[in-house]
Parts: structure tokens; sequence; C-alpha cells
């Protein structure tokens, strides 16, 4: 089994030492300096670097540079998805982002979990647990969100919140570890 596939089963598997994954994380970081040093006005060729990255034509997503990812074609984005500026998506794991997402500037989606025994740690060995934010949800500045975590459809994560656990749809949470503080009336 390769080191991929490894990666793709949520395996222990070596990321530092396998050629084809560091061959594709040096693809997507030159596609996100590409990005990064397109003029915001230059909606076409951002677009056209995007599509690169991610492997496929987003629906009408709004991503403001600087944004910095792993692979880019381990994340699946909805529609109408805004990410701030200084975003980035550590994206070994698959990271799923629905439709109607803001996410707010400086958030960081980790999806690798390191060995806490430092002799596997030092070899590069990982694992990558998916990240789930479902529709409708409002990610505020410097959100942190950790490997394995589902965030329900409708949430408000408050700034500066480190989510370390699945956060039940139709909530507002906030802190460090995130917690939910009240669920979301909805005003319609």
């Amino acid at each position: 089994m390769t080191e991929l596939e490894k990666m793709k089963l949520c395996m222990w598997y070596d990321a530092n030492n396998d050629e084809e994954l560091f061959n594709q994380r040096i693809t997507a970081k030159d596609l996100c300096f590409d990005l990064n040093n397109l003029r915001p006005s230059d909606k076409e060729k951002r677009l056209e670097v995007i599509e690169k990255l991610l492997g496929y034509q987003p629906r009408n997503l709004e991503l403001v540079s600087p944004f910095m990812c792993d692979y880019g074609s381990r994340i699946n984005l909805g529609k109408n998805v805004f990410i701030n500026s200084n975003c980035y998506l550590m994206d070994g794991g698959e990271i799923t982002i629905g439709d109607n997402v803001f996410i707010g500037p400086s958030c960081g989606l980790y999806t690798a979990v390191h060995p806490l025994d430092f002799k596997s740690r030092n070899k590069g060995l990982e694992k990558a647990l998916p990240i789930t934010i479902g529709n409708n949800v409002w990610l505020g500045g410097n959100v942190v969100i950790l490997p394995g975590v589902t965030i329900g459809a409708g949430c408000v994560i408050g700034a500066g919140s480190v989510v370390t656990k699945d956060i039940e749809a139709n909530s507002v949470a906030c802190g460090n570890p995130c917690k939910i503080v009240k669920k979301v009336k909805l005003d319609f």
C-alpha cells in the first residue's frame, strides 16, 4: 500500500519521506504562491489557478489571498463559500465545507495528527483525519479546527476558538476549548 493510500484511509503514513506526497505538496504550494501573487482584480487568472489547485471549478467561491493548503485536491467546497485572508487548510485528510460558509481571516483547519511518542514522530509518521463543516456556518477570525472535527449546519464559531470536538448543528460556540454557549434562533 502506498503512503498516499494510507493517508486517504486515515492510517499512519510517512508524510515527510514519501516522494509522491512531497511532489504533490510542492505542486500545491507552487499553485498557492501563484495565486497569492495575482492581483485580486485578475479574477479570470485567479479562477484558473484555483481550479488547478482544487481539481475542479468551485461554484461562486471568494478566496482572499494569502491562502495556503497542502494538497488542494483534498478540499471539497460547496457553493457560495467565502474564505478570508491568511487561511491555511492542512488537507492531508479530506476537508469538506458546505454551502454558504463564511471563514474569517487567519483560520486554520488542521487534519494532521502526530504520534505522542517522539521516536515515531521523528520518523515522519502522521495520520490525517477529516474535517467537515456543514452548510451556513460562520467561523470568526483566528478559529482553529482540529483533526476529525465536524461542525454542524448553521453554527457560528466565535473568533479565536479552538474547536477540539464536534459541534452540533445550529449552535453558537466559542472558547478554548470551544464549547456551545447557546443555540441559534432562526429569525424567519
